[in-house]
């Protein structure tokens, strides 16, 4: 232990003497049993230049896979451990060339920068909202709408930037005050940790996010130092295995990358090979019943694990082997299978977005209510004692809390100062740990790697701002500015429910949300509105935009948290990234529609008809003939399951309770994509439940299938401009 010159906290006192505020650290050094270990910052810089450029580049070929698997499926992912793997890849091979080593926390940055791109084609609307203009909007719908480059890039900056601004002031809610898990986040923390050799991995039934809640948890410098011979004996027995566990790792994430790129490459010359007739050929032509063996989709399942892709095999039974032949048999749907208008296609989308719906407000509505209903009791007690104790003064008195605090022989009483955007609160004193570290013994960073009050409070202003100005620049006088700007702001309360649905759930019900905001737009904006249909796509692109980015990028800053990351680092990470993957995404936007037929057989873009459905629903188009009984069916059916999901968080039964958002989605996506995913949920649960091996070589594998496809892809891009001809 280092020597006993720190502050001690001992306890709270009612009325502080002495007020210290600085912005040094606080040493933190503890002896006695019971007390908290020490807890060093981790070594490393937060931000640098050459992160930012990894970052970049990661983010590239990731915005690349995601606009590619996007306009096919409508899935689209942040792929944060494939960053961090790749961008330790990266940095690993120039090790050599490095003029200061490359550390956890700046890995942090080359995954939030990666991640800020990644998830732009989806935030701003190009796999869904955009598709749905440009290709599905009718005439007496102010339709189609193409739009400029300029434009297209107007849009995409003014979508980027109010969630990742908003997610500065939760992450102190949501992750310092009640830790929620934000699995993904947790996973990708201790990926990190393990690639630069800060511990080793756990089967899955051992990661406990609640074990590691506070600032640099997992982050070695806060783990008893070992004396030098130790470290150097450790060294030398773990250094070898560690060089082959690595380059096992990279063998099989470039064989896994060629074989996944191999494939995309042949499918463009025989084209067949993406709707194999698996079960016979009736099967596959006259109901769709195909199999795309594309190892991207494998890994995708990989990602999604067994219960989400088990629940979209569910839906896509129910949709494509049960309700498609009752709606086209009974005469519901007469048209083709395959067709949107007037084919079963079309018709189980109504019951898919009906499970979608109910899913979105019955869990949304839970979080939302919870906090209120398990707080009011305590509340009320509290608010009780008040007015016992001052009577109407004494509810609205401030009542400050401080610690008591020992240094040498002395006793310091002192009051906390609040002093970032995040709340942090702070008593500090200048220090140094074993070694010259720094130590903190604070439950978040220190005051100055958060981000501050006022750079929060101009950032949102700016950020509304700019969304309103340029949503009106892109569609002028159709869309009603008071419209805009009530879609900001309730992008920003259905924020606040996607990021605790996230960190209670590993999932972003961004698709309930941006539903949840078309139904209350219908409300507000009159039917008789000649533009109300495309004011509706609109609402609920600016909420999806919101929460996905606020929810999204909270995994990124739930792992800088566990590893002592710099939020103020992640938080500039993210906006480059943000700003760099909204050009890209609709430059790459562009190209993609430009060369290939969208709607058509390879991009088929479900999620656009899922939206412009959605859209003439709640705007009074009505459903096809018996598509409202069944829709209103399987809402209720479906809203009892989320309730007893919601009840069942934590319970071992919970897996086998089917999610609204993963059957709705393998109704709405055809069987072929679905069926590759689900191998790969099973080979997931095959690997970590059976086997209980290591998490990594199934994450580098998943990664290799995804990205080698989504790389590949580019190639099979331009061969389709120069007409290369099919086999």
């Amino acid at each position: 232990m280092a020597p006993d010159r720190g502050l001690r906290i001992i306890e709270p006192v009612p009325e502080p003497d002495i007020e210290v505020e600085s912005e040094e650290m606080i040493p933190s050094n503890f002896s006695g049993e019971g007390d908290p270990p020490v807890k060093f910052l981790p070594e490393g810089r937060h931000f640098t230049f050459r992160g930012v450029v990894v970052g970049l580049l990661v983010g590239l070929v990731i915005v690349f896979s995601n606009m590619y698997f996007g306009l096919q499926t409508g899935w689209v992912s942040m792929m944060t451990m494939p960053a961090s793997l790749l961008g330790f890849g990266i940095f690993r091979t120039l090790s050599r060339h490095l003029s200061f080593p490359f550390t956890p926390v700046e890995n942090v940055l080359v995954q939030s920068v990666a991640g800020g791109m990644a998830i732009m084609p989806l935030g701003c609307g190009f796999v869904g909202v955009l598709p749905a203009m440009e290709y599905l909007l009718k005439p007496s719908e102010q339709g189609p709408i193409h739009l400029s480059m300029t434009k297209l890039i107007i849009w995409s900056l003014g979508l980027c930037y109010f969630g990742v601004v908003f997610a500065v002031p939760l992450r102190r809610q949501v992750i310092i005050r009640e830790q929620l898990k934000f699995p993904s986040g947790f996973s990708t923390a201790v990926l990190i940790g393990v690639l630069h050799g800060k511990g080793s991995t756990q089967n899955s039934g051992a990661l406990d996010s609640s074990k590691a809640a506070t600032f640099g948890s997992l982050a070695l410098e806060n783990q008893p130092l070992l004396e030098a011979e130790d470290a150097n004996d450790d060294e030398d027995r773990t250094a070898s295995a560690k060089k082959q566990t690595w380059a096992a790792n990279i063998r099989l994430l470039l064989i896994t990358f060629g074989i996944s790129g191999v494939y995309t490459l042949s499918t463009y010359f025989f084209p067949i090979l993406r709707n194999l007739p698996i079960f016979g050929t009736v099967a596959a032509e006259t109901w769709l019943w195909t199999f795309n063996p594309s190892f991207a989709y494998v890994g995708q399942g990989i990602i999604m694990g067994p219960a989400t892709t088990i629940h979209m095999l569910l839906g896509a039974v129910i949709g494509w082997g049960i309700l498609s032949p009752l709606a086209k048999n009974r005469g519901w749907a007469p048209g083709p299978i395959n067709d949107w208008e007037t084919g079963s296609k079309g018709w189980i989308v109504w019951t898919s977005l009906a499970i979608m719906l109910a899913d979105a407000v019955i869990s949304l509505g839970h979080i939302a209510l919870r906090p209120v209903v398990e707080h009011a009791p305590g509340l009320f007690i509290a608010l009780k004692q008040r007015y016992a104790r001052g009577g109407l003064r004494g509810l609205f008195r401030r009542h400050p809390t401080g610690y008591t605090t020992v240094a040498g022989d002395e006793t310091i009483t002192s009051r906390h100062s609040t002093s970032s955007a995040e709340g942090t609160s702070s008593l500090s004193t200048p220090g140094d740990g074993e070694g010259g570290r720094k130590v903190w013994d604070h439950d978040d960073a220190p005051p100055e790697q958060l981000v501050g009050t006022k750079v929060v409070s101009i950032g949102l202003v700016i950020s509304v701002v700019f969304c309103v100005a340029s949503i009106h620049i892109t569609f002028g006088e159709l869309v009603p500015l008071y419209g805009t700007i009530i879609a900001v702001f309730m992008a920003m309360l259905l924020s606040i429910m996607g990021v605790r649905a996230l960190g209670e759930t590993d999932l972003n019900p961004v698709s309930g949300i941006s539903k949840i905001a078309q139904l209350f737009f219908a409300l507000i904006i009159p039917q008789t509105h000649k533009a109300s249909v495309l004011i509706n796509l609109i609402a609920g692109a600016v909420s999806e935009a919101g929460a996905l980015q606020a929810g999204d990028l909270m995994q990124d800053l739930k792992t800088g948290h566990l590893l002592g990351a710099a939020p103020k680092a992640q938080f500039w990470g993210q906006i480059i990234g943000a700003t760099v993957g909204a050009v890209v995404s609709a430059w790459i936007y562009r190209l993609y529609t430009a060369v290939y037929e969208v709607p058509g057989d390879l991009f088929q873009v479900p999620t656009a008809f899922v939206w412009i459905f959605t859209a003439r629903l709640v705007t009074g188009k009505g459903l096809p003939y018996m598509a409202w009984e069944f829709a209103m069916g399987a809402a209720v059916i479906f809203a009892v399951f989320t309730v007893l999901r919601t009840k069942g968080i934590g319970k071992t039964w919970h897996a086998y309770i089917p999610g609204g958002i993963a059957v709705a989605v393998g109704m709405y996506n055809v069987p072929s994509f679905t069926l590759a995913r689900t191998i790969g949920g099973l080979m997931n649960w095959y690997w970590r439940v059976r086997l209980r091996r290591d998490d990594t070589p199934l994450i580098v594998l998943a990664s290799g299938f995804i990205l080698g496809e989504g790389f590949i892809s580019i190639v099979n891009l331009i061969l389709q401009s120069a007409q290369v001809p099919h086999l």
